[in-house]
């Protein structure tokens, strides 16, 4: 584990210090479990009460403040800096250097690159090309003829099936199924037909993937995964769908077949979005909601179907509100009722021109 001095850390994220610059960090934390020798930051507005308890030894902020003693690293993105000095002061995941292990299945067809570290009972198909630097644990399968970029990792128990391309830089977590056949069939006679799926999935650079999330092949074209993109646990992509560059799926998201999602999208947890729909770039979609539609740039959409988060919203207000408008009802009932019973009795005991009395 790294230490630096907050004025080094300072200097290395490009912020400025308000407060003694010799303060020694070693490590990090949030403000509620900071102790001594720990930087914590200062994003959200509804912990700022705790800025002022907190045991940490600096804080990174936005802006500088007054009502606090702790030393303070004033910084324009607070969080991208917490960031940067985690990696300093932690680094990432070591991998162990194993080399090539003699209990993996290797075909002879495939090409391993230089410094590669393939763990015990990995498999790795013919006319593979795996790239240099790359990490493969152990029960991960590979099929035939996958590309592999440089310095991916493949977490233990990944399936990749035929065909498939993975970029450079690309992580793909524990348990997770690339390239499976997608769900098409051709219903006929109440019998379901199974549609080759001749299609592959194209994962660009840079790409982070949960656990057992699933990816399925496309019907004819790619399925394909943006550079930059992140996916949570547990996500589900259909075949033939797009994701752009740089966008983030939380857990339990699911895109249905040949979908579209531009650049820089945000799917909340457990979101769904249906087949052939686009979704525009810089787009936001709610956890839980339900995509049925197209959706425009830049918009935030929730609920299910989804709508402009504006008018959800409101229509949510009105959910929340139907047991007062519903006695509101009631009550305006009752009172109708009592307007119109005496005029319907009159009407009734009322004397016509022919009667006898």
């Amino acid at each position: 584990m790294e230490k630096r001095t907050l004025g080094e850390l300072a200097e290395y994220v490009g912020g400025r210090v308000c407060g003694d610059t010799s303060v020694v960090i070693k490590s990090a934390s949030t403000l509620g479990r900071a102790s001594d020798g720990d930087i914590s930051f200062l994003v959200n507005r509804k912990y700022h009460k705790q800025l002022r308890g907190t045991k940490a030894s600096a804080v990174i902020v936005g802006k500088e403040m007054t009502d606090t003693s702790v030393p303070l690293l004033v910084v324009e993105d607070p969080y991208y800096a917490f960031m940067q000095i985690m990696v300093l002061l932690h680094g990432h995941r070591k991998h162990k250097k194993v080399g090539i292990s003699p209990r993996a299945a290797i075909s002879d067809g495939a090409k391993i690159g230089a410094d590669c570290h393939i763990h015990d009972f990995a498999t790795v198909g013919d006319g593979t090309r795996v790239g240099d630097g790359c990490i493969v644990y152990p029960g991960a399968c590979i099929g035939r003829d996958v590309h592999i970029g440089n310095d991916s990792v493949i977490y233990p128990n990944v399936t990749i099936h035929d065909d498939c391309k993975i970029g450079n830089r690309v992580i793909i977590n524990a348990s997770c199924i690339i390239g499976a056949d997608g769900f098409g069939y051709a219903s006929y006679k109440g019998t379901h037909h199974k549609i080759p799926q001749i299609g592959s999935v194209v994962i660009e650079d840079d790409v982070e993937i949960g656990g057992c999330c699933s990816i399925e092949r496309g019907t004819l074209g790619d399925t394909v995964i943006g550079q930059g993109s992140k996916l949570g646990d547990l996500v589900a992509i259909g075949h033939g769908t797009k994701i752009g560059t740089h966008c983030l799926l939380v857990a339990q998201a699911g895109i249905a077949g040949s979908a579209s999602v531009g650049h820089h999208c945000i799917i909340g947890a457990q979101a769904c979005v249906v087949g052939h729909v686009n979704i525009g770039n810089n787009v936001t979609v709610a956890a839980q909601a339900g995509v049925v539609a197209n959706v425009p740039d830049g918009q935030v959409v929730l609920g299910a179907p989804a709508v402009e988060a504006t008018q959800g919203k409101q229509a949510y207000d009105i959910i929340q509100r139907l047991p007062e408008i519903q006695r509101s009802i009631q009550d305006l009932q009752a009172q109708i009722g009592q307007i119109t019973s005496p005029a319907e009795s009159d009407s009734e005991n009322s004397v016509g021109p022919n009667d006898d009395s």
